[in-house]
């Protein structure tokens, strides 16, 4: 299988690419990320149990996700990450929708958030004092296709060669999506971030972060050492960031620590709200807990995270406290 775009000129004479989130660490010492797609969308009335998720509004009002980006962004958002998650080819196949045009749901999906982007980039008062934000692919684990909630055990039961199938050819589509790079993201086994790492590798000029879900403080979703996953990051090219997401807030500090010891490379951390998910139903069980968004995100921050944000249940208005945290004494 081959992936990716064309080699970019800096590539074809050997030259390494700047990480996408360099130009945030130098300027501001921190890069800002979204909250939560799918749950901000669930917050505007949207019914997503289903098994596409959020990849079900792609289809049926592309215009609200492009809202939900737009909301982000005035949050102070850095980092917007396209609704890609759950959206898989096979996904929308099952349902019924034409290969050819499944790939230009994916592609959409991107084009909406760096519509969104620019949009937001063109009002002169959105440039005071910010960096141009990035537009990040989401590459969700094989678990969010299956929608089983396999996305936090990595009890897949596949062999490399099918998860290469299962994520090759969304990986090729989004790497020539126009996105600034990929977040490969809620990786629950070392198997799958051994595959994802390898299309990396694969594809010309790309950067992409990898962010595994957690069981505790010290062991991936499937029950391999965190210490072990984040060395194989570090061995590899390209690798914008290491860290986690989608892990309950508690575990977050000790799981930076972990990572901290175990590569040089930018942490990123952007966990849920807490509380339970009800696979069967597909929704987050009881009320939002009640998080300190700001004193964690400085917390993380002092633990060695550069990449911050939030996952489910993580809305616009916890995002803009976070920031105003982060950069309450280094404004660029």
């Amino acid at each position: 299988m081959h992936g990716g775009g064309p080699f970019s000129k800096e590539a074809a004479e050997g030259v390494q690419p700047l990480n996408p989130f360099e130009r945030f660490q130098h300027r501001q010492g921190v890069t800002v990320l979204d909250g939560g797609l799918a749950t901000s969308l669930e917050a505007l009335g949207y019914d997503l149990a289903d098994d596409l998720w959020s990849a079900k509004v792609l289809l049926e009002d592309p215009d609200v996700i492009q809202r939900v980006h737009s909301d982000f962004l005035q949050a102070g958002a850095d980092c917007i990450t396209a609704g890609t998650y759950q959206a898989s080819i096979q996904g929308f196949i099952a349902r019924g929708v034409v290969k050819e045009r499944a790939v230009e749901v994916l592609g959409r999906a991107v084009g909406l958030a760096v519509e969104a982007r620019d949009a937001f980039w063109s009002n002169a008062e959105n440039r005071n004092q910010r960096l141009r934000p990035l537009v990040a692919a989401s590459v969700g684990p094989y678990g969010a296709y299956q929608a089983d909630g396999s996305e936090y055990t990595g009890a897949y039961g596949l062999s490399d060669d099918e998860l290469l199938d299962f994520h090759g050819g969304r990986w090729r589509v989004l790497a020539e999506s126009g996105a600034d790079l990929m977040g490969c993201e809620t990786v629950p086994s070392l198997q799958e971030a051994e595959v994802l790492l390898e299309l990396l590798r694969r594809t010309s000029d790309q950067w992409a972060w990898m962010s595994f879900t957690c069981r505790d403080g010290s062991h991936l979703s499937d029950g391999t050492p965190l210490a072990a996953a984040a060395r194989m990051c570090d061995a590899g090219a390209r690798v914008a960031a290491v860290g986690i997401n989608c892990t309950p807030p508690e575990h977050v500090s000790e799981l930076i620590s972990v990572i901290r010891n175990a590569t040089d490379k930018p942490i990123i951390a952007y966990p849920n709200a807490g509380g339970r998910y009800d696979a069967e139903r597909k929704t987050w069980k009881g009320d939002v807990p009640r998080q300190d968004w700001p004193a964690l995100a400085a917390e993380w921050r002092d633990r060695g995270a550069s990449v911050i944000g939030g996952c489910c249940r993580v809305a616009p208005a916890d995002i803009s406290r976070m920031r105003g945290r982060l950069l309450s004494s280094d404004q660029p």
